[in-house]
């Protein structure tokens, strides 16, 4: 089979022929048809110093997938050939303190497809069977695709918030920040206002129900404007970016929530005392999706029809235009980037 392989350790990719992967017992046979790409791919493509830290080549690339069952494993009785799949693609043990008491979005002992073990940038995929989700048959494989970023968009926006009526800022739009607009219209927010530096990815922010899509110096305007002065809910903090994370927590109201899911790119200072423990402000962690609490809410929001993740995906290119891709999410001109495989 075709497969987008991680072949050393220096920048690149290649696109090389890989024998079909043998499933376990307890594993399915997923025959990819579209694949989502990530800013994690970037890194592992270019090799920076988080990829030669983590990864350990020669490894099949791509963690946002979907697709077709096309073999199952003798101990698989929930999943069945012809199933229309996505699956989650943080692989954890199920047996630690973390995955007993509901927490296996941070079990210490997760593998994760395309980073520690064989992903989905290509024909074929081995998964187990506990991780898969089935796709409703009127959810397109590319929406399937993307249930990845979705979720992790889902669980910031949605983890302990009380989104109705809620007014709320999103700093940083790229396509999570930008499902996250969706997600917050769709949950009922009263004001939704983005901050981006990019003017497309703002354009994309309003085409997705943003009232306010504005530059981070604008923010503080917005911010005032719309909520007297008092500051917004809650804060959706997705870029990383040291200025927005001190801007986040300067906006939020006091006795609000920040939801950081956004990576510094290193250790940065924050003000304790004024920035968070005198406004009573509550932060929260973003680590992938809750399983499963996070897929069900996905699905939910589909089928209500009021949350449609298409305008994102702007760019779609098979894996022979694997460079392309990449260049297209470095260009900053780009939404949700898919590979069309199947």
């Amino acid at each position: 089979m075709k497969a987008l392989v991680k072949t050393a350790a220096a920048a690149g990719f290649t696109l090389q022929d890989v024998p079909v992967p043998t499933i376990r017992d307890n594993e399915v046979l997923i025959k990819v048809r579209n694949a989502g790409v990530c800013g994690t791919d970037v890194h592992i493509h270019d090799w920076d110093a988080w990829a030669s830290g983590r990864c350990r080549p020669p490894f099949t690339v791509g963690h946002e997938f979907a697709g077709e069952v096309t073999q199952v494993g003798s101990l698989v009785a929930d999943v069945k050939i012809g199933d229309r799949v996505t699956a989650e693609g943080h692989i954890v043990c199920g047996r630690c303190h973390l995955c007993r008491t509901g927490n296996s979005h941070v079990c210490p002992n997760t593998q994760i497809i395309g980073v520690d073990r064989d992903g989905g940038f290509a024909e074929f995929i081995a998964m187990p069977a506990t991780n898969v989700w089935h796709l409703d048959d009127d959810v397109s494989f590319e929406v399937g695709g993307i249930h990845d970023p979705m979720g992790n968009a889902f669980h910031t926006a949605l983890e302990g918030t009380q989104m109705p009526g809620a007014t709320v800022l999103i700093t940083g739009c790229g396509p999570i920040g930008i499902f996250a607009v969706g997600i917050c219209k769709a949950a009922g927010a009263s004001r939704i206002i983005a901050s981006d530096v990019n003017p497309k990815r703002l354009e994309l922010a309003r085409l997705m129900g943003a009232h306010d899509a504005v530059q981070p110096a604008d923010a503080v305007a917005a911010v005032k404007k719309a909520t007297d002065g008092l500051g917004v809910d809650i804060v959706l903090e997705m870029s990383g970016v040291p200025a927005a994370v001190h801007q986040a927590f300067d906006l939020v109201r006091a006795g609000g929530r920040v939801q950081m899911l956004g990576i510094p790119a290193k250790p940065m200072e924050i003000n304790l005392a004024t920035e968070i423990i005198f406004k009573g402000v509550t932060v929260y962690g973003v680590v992938g999706r809750r399983m499963y609490d996070t897929w069900i809410q996905i699905t939910q929001f589909l089928r209500s029809g009021q949350f449609d993740p298409r305008p994102v995906i702007t760019h779609r290119f098979p894996l022979e235009g694997h460079a392309e891709a990449i260049a297209a999410i470095k260009s900053g001109e780009a939404g949700k980037v898919v590979f069309e495989i199947g």
